[in-house]
């Protein structure tokens, strides 16, 4: 990793939307006064950057909705909880190619191995921009972390084993996320809602990425992915 991403992410993390009003307002400019460009309902996850200016009342952020799309604006800190509150699960083995997180509740473990492009050369597709055609999706799914590169290594599988079950986040919700960095992997459990964080930060440079995966009372509940600059 860069130290310019390494510090990117430093000051910049997943949150959980809080509002008792189920959602939260999301604004152009940092201003009770500055017009909605969306609205996020509770417990979804948003991508927090730097305070505005300092003003640490109002967080620049991005949210990817349920069709795809990225909306960036600012809400008001008191409507979020930052993921990393929550109860550290504690990283007991990491390598190269494997993070193994451990504590009483369960066991988390996270593998990648080599991506075997020339096997896989058929399951990319390309899109036209501005005349070039870019190698920019995999089985259907927009590619992470290649920056227009070949893929060096992809995820292998991701387990957790809680309360004597073990559940697999299914292959299709790894496939198109390459350049796996188990290195930088960290786990969270928020135990009110019984629900797993696996947040990671994978590939480098341009082609950097921000994914956080939720788990919940023993459920697959789907990833957020985010492009952390």
């Amino acid at each position: 990793m860069t130290a310019a991403l390494s510090f990117q992410c430093s000051i910049a993390q997943f949150a959980k939307i809080v509002d008792q009003d189920g959602y939260v307002n999301l604004r152009k400019q940092a201003d009770t006064k500055s017009s909605i460009v969306g609205k996020i309902n509770s417990d979804e996850i948003v991508y927090i950057f730097s305070p505005e200016d300092g003003n640490k009342n109002w967080l620049n952020t991005d949210y990817t909705d349920k069709n795809g799309e990225t909306l960036s604006g600012y809400i008001h800190s008191s409507r979020i909880q930052y993921i990393e509150s929550y109860e550290s699960v504690p990283a007991v083995s990491v390598s190269e190619n494997k993070a193994v997180f451990n504590s009483k509740k369960m066991t988390v473990t996270i593998e990648s191995e080599p991506f075997n492009y020339k096997e896989n050369k058929k399951y990319f597709s390309t899109t036209q921009y501005n005349g070039y055609k870019v190698e920019d999706q995999f089985k259907g799914q927009q590619i992470w972390g290649t920056d227009g590169t070949i893929p060096q290594t992809h995820y292998k599988s991701i387990s957790v084993n809680m309360g004597g079950k073990t559940l697999q986040v299914p292959q299709k919700e790894l496939e198109n996320l390459f350049n796996i960095n188990t290195e930088f992997a960290v786990c969270y459990f928020d135990s009110k809602s019984e629900t797993l964080y696996i947040s990671m930060v994978n590939s480098d440079g341009a082609g950097g990425y921000a994914v956080l995966f939720r788990i919940e009372k023993g459920e697959y509940k789907g990833k957020t992915v985010i492009m952390p600059f």
